[in-house]
């Protein structure tokens, strides 16, 4: 609010306080804005995952709680968010169609919940094309697992490692999914394998995925059809797009940076930072550059400016 008034004519810092006060931007602000910049494939995925907006040093803020975040590896004070990407893969290119505040004391709703109203309405509401549902292993429960299939989707998620399985064919014989034995067939096609906890007859597909010598990917997907290792991996590449998305609206767009202490004038800012992302990345498609490009170019043209004319002039005795 204070940069923002501090490079405005006519409206002061109270001024943007009562707007981002008053009003009430959603998700379905932001699908307004995208859903026309959307290039649908036959072949496309969503791809779902939280972040965490670092708030460290607050005291007040509402909507603030300790969680776990992944680049942090352990507990820190922040603003969870659930995000939902649309990635199309002929292209490579993505763009974030909804997002959900995680606040477990005001609605009552678990991470996995606004997944699956983030999924639902990705199908009824906004009838996006798509075949593949990606997630990581936080999200990969048998209850998030069987929705994707009532929805007529297919999943593919990593499995954590102690996950019990059975990948024999006769009586059930559950062990870790580190475990398992694997022969050269099935190191390329995958195992057909039941997941402890779920229905007796159901089965699922596993590939081990080798992506270092210190790390091994257990990949589960309920497309039994999938029979490439390869094409195993080229599904889960994309679920990186969405650590891509979380990484640009951080660095480019300032949304951790809002220091206000009322819930409605952090989401509003929020959704604000989304859709700065959403129209600097439209522009950085046009240009055919990156959305750091188009945010430094701005900086660039103006100190270019400035040399050639400075707006403050400098007298020598």
């Amino acid at each position: 609010m204070t940069h923002f008034a501090d490079h405005s004519q006519g409206l002061s810092h109270d001024a943007v306080n009562r707007l981002l006060r008053r009003d009430k931007l959603t998700g379905r602000i932001l699908w307004e804005h995208v859903q026309g910049d959307i290039v649908l494939s036959p072949r496309g995925c969503l791809v779902f995952d939280d972040s965490v907006l670092n708030k460290e040093h607050s005291h007040a803020i509402e909507l603030v709680r300790l969680q776990y975040s992944g680049n942090e590896h352990g507990l820190v004070k922040g603003i969870g968010m659930v995000n939902c990407l649309y990635v199309n893969p002929d292209t490579g290119q993505y763009w974030i169609v909804d997002y959900r505040i995680f606040n477990p004391e005001g609605d009552g709703k678990t991470k996995l919940d606004h997944v699956q109203e983030m999924l639902t309405l990705a199908i009824a509401d906004k009838a996006l094309s798509f075949t593949h549902v990606l997630f990581d292993s936080w999200y990969a429960t048998k209850d998030m697992m069987l929705f994707v299939e009532s929805m007529g989707r297919f999943y593919y998620c990593p499995l954590k490692s102690n996950r019990q399985v059975d990948d024999s064919a006769g009586v059930l014989s559950y062990r870790r999914v580190d475990a398992l034995r694997w022969d050269a067939v099935e190191q390329e096609r995958g195992k057909t394998i039941k997941i402890r906890g779920f229905p007796r007859d159901h089965k699922v597909k596993l590939f081990r995925v080798v992506v270092s010598t210190n790390r091994t990917d257990w990949i589960v997907t309920n497309d039994l059809a999938q029979d490439c290792m390869q094409g195993t991996q080229q599904a889960c590449a994309l679920r990186w797009k969405i650590e891509q998305f979380h990484r640009e609206l951080k660095q480019v767009t300032g949304v951790e940076k809002c220091q206000c202490r009322k819930a409605r004038i952090q989401r509003n800012h929020i959704a604000c930072a989304v859709l700065v992302w959403v129209r600097l990345t439209a522009i950085a498609r046009k240009a055919g550059t990156t959305i750091y490009a188009i945010k430094q170019g701005l900086l660039s043209d103006y100190l270019r400016r400035e040399l050639r004319s400075p707006s403050v002039s400098m007298a020598f005795a």
